[in-house]
């Protein structure tokens, strides 16, 4: 019985890697590369979080739970201590302008929506903005930069005008750390938590809508549908996120804030050789 169950586990864990493969073969990783940031995720979180009394778990467990020798999990070990495998995404300085355009008081109207911005001036201007939310980034270039992209638009008088509230980025790298973090990661995340029996009581939002009964055709117009729907979801719960910053503690040290996240997502399946039932 043990060993079915494992067996199916790992049948689906190979349909949920087909994706992952084909992006790492794109960047042009292999399977050496990725067998080696498997292998030290598989000691990190053995060593962190399966240890008995609330200490580490000792080295001779970690090679009982991976099946890995006590002198290569040393290596991984050390590697971690060193800070080898840490995963940092950052938002965009572009990102933190327009995010704070839609949440900062003073950039908003009595209704929560962007102003109308004069391009120059001490208070309520673009320049104020970015000097404020984008770092070092001279003003100028990010007018240019947010025009290129198609979320401001700039009238007669040099008076600039939120057009979109999201933008997509055209470096296929940044999207692909972005979405795999905070897209992936978040939903197996969620996955992990859910069936975790210790939390049955205390489960996190996952719904999923599918049907298996869509006409020929039909799916141009839902994937449509599900783009506006998604998005005004988004953009609903994101106005609930700005909510709660405003009343953050600007105070309250950043390790003793949580982090949450909401997501919704649109899915065909695109894969002949995905071996699965819905």
């Amino acid at each position: 019985m043990q060993k079915n169950l494992k067996q199916q586990v790992l049948d689906t864990f190979q349909l949920v890697l087909r994706p992952v493969v084909k992006i790492l073969f794109r960047y042009g990783i292999g399977y050496r590369e990725f067998a080696e940031v498997a292998k030290t995720v598989f000691v990190d979180v053995a060593s962190s979080e399966f240890g008995l009394r609330g200490r580490p778990t000792n080295i001779s467990r970690v090679a009982v739970m991976t099946g890995l020798t006590r002198k290569e999990i040393r290596r991984i070990r050390d590697k971690i201590e060193l800070g080898e495998n840490s995963v940092t995404v950052k938002s965009t300085p572009l990102s933190d302008v327009l995010h704070h355009w839609h949440a900062a008081e003073e950039f908003v109207d009595n209704e929560g929506r962007p102003l109308v911005l004069p391009f120059g001036g001490e208070s309520k201007s673009f320049t104020r903005l970015v000097k404020e939310f984008g770092g070092d980034i001279p003003a100028g270039a990010m007018r240019t930069e947010m025009k290129r992209v198609g979320v401001v638009e700039e009238d007669a008088d040099g008076n600039l005008k939120v057009v979109k509230r999201v933008f997509k980025s055209d470096s296929n790298h940044e999207t692909l750390m972005t979405l795999l973090v905070h897209g992936a990661y978040a939903l197996l995340s969620n996955v992990a938590h859910n069936t975790d029996p210790s939390n049955s009581d205390r489960t996190w939002a996952h719904r999923i809508a599918y049907t298996k009964m869509l006409g020929e055709g039909d799916a141009k117009q839902l994937r449509r549908v599900s783009k506006d729907r998604i998005a005004s979801f988004a953009e609903s719960i994101d106005d609930i996120f700005i909510a709660y910053e405003a009343l953050a503690d600007e105070e309250q040290d950043d390790s003793s804030r949580d982090v949450v996240a909401v997501g919704v997502f649109y899915f065909e399946e695109r894969d002949p050789h995905a071996d699965y039932e819905w």
